[in-house]
């Protein structure tokens, strides 16, 4: 998922952008809901002292994870910008749309995505978080039936939220952003693709 994250990142970033894609080698192997998000922070958290003291030349920070596991913490701390990759969905969402979806993964993280929507302002601007009961890691699994079960809730959003876009909720869905948006006609947001060009404006200049 990391791997794909990096490739989603790429896609969109400028020429002069780098892009460097790392994950904690501790932790949880997903993040499903508020117990596997504390328990990542420790992971999450020394990553981020280490990226920072071994490469000067870090501009940003995307936290891959649409929970935006560890966001306000870094955020208070950090001396350059830290995105969620669920913040920035959220607002480009709110810049596509009046009102916006989002379809994510188990209903486990809908109360977190829920509190991060309230936290950042946007909790109005949103009809909806649904969850598709895809399990995280089934992404990366082409097997299963997750992409029917995430198309099935993105159709259910445009029939009954009145909303004009949809964020997808997960990061391991950064490759079905850009097929979606041609089959649903709407925008459909990959927060990965959203962080990278907002990591990308410069600041206080």
């Amino acid at each position: 998922m990391t791997e794909k994250m990096r490739l989603a990142a790429g896609r969109v970033a400028s020429s002069s952008t780098k892009v460097t894609a790392i994950n904690p080698t501790k932790g949880p192997a997903a993040i499903q809901g508020p117990e596997d998000g504390a328990a990542a922070l420790p992971g999450l958290f020394h990553l981020f002292d280490e990226a920072m003291s071994t490469d000067p030349t870090i501009t940003a920070v995307i936290i891959g994870c649409f929970d935006d596991t560890g966001l306000f913490e870094l955020k208070e701390n950090s001396p350059i910008p830290v995105i969620g990759i669920g913040e920035a969905a959220y607002y480009v969402a709110a810049v596509a749309s009046v009102s916006f979806s989002v379809v994510t993964t188990l209903s486990i993280s809908v109360p977190v995505l829920e509190a991060n929507l309230q936290r950042l302002g946007l909790a109005q601007r949103c009809s909806r978080v649904r969850a598709s009961d895809v399990p995280v890691l089934s992404l990366e699994d082409p097997e299963s039936d997750a992409r029917s079960r995430i198309e099935c809730e993105i159709a259910a959003a445009l029939n009954e939220d009145n909303v004009g876009a949809i964020a997808l909720g997960c990061a391991g869905m950064a490759d079905l952003a850009r097929d979606l948006t041609k089959k649903y006609k709407v925008p459909i947001i990959d927060g990965v693709a959203s962080a990278v060009k907002l990591a990308e404006i410069p600041m206080g200049q």
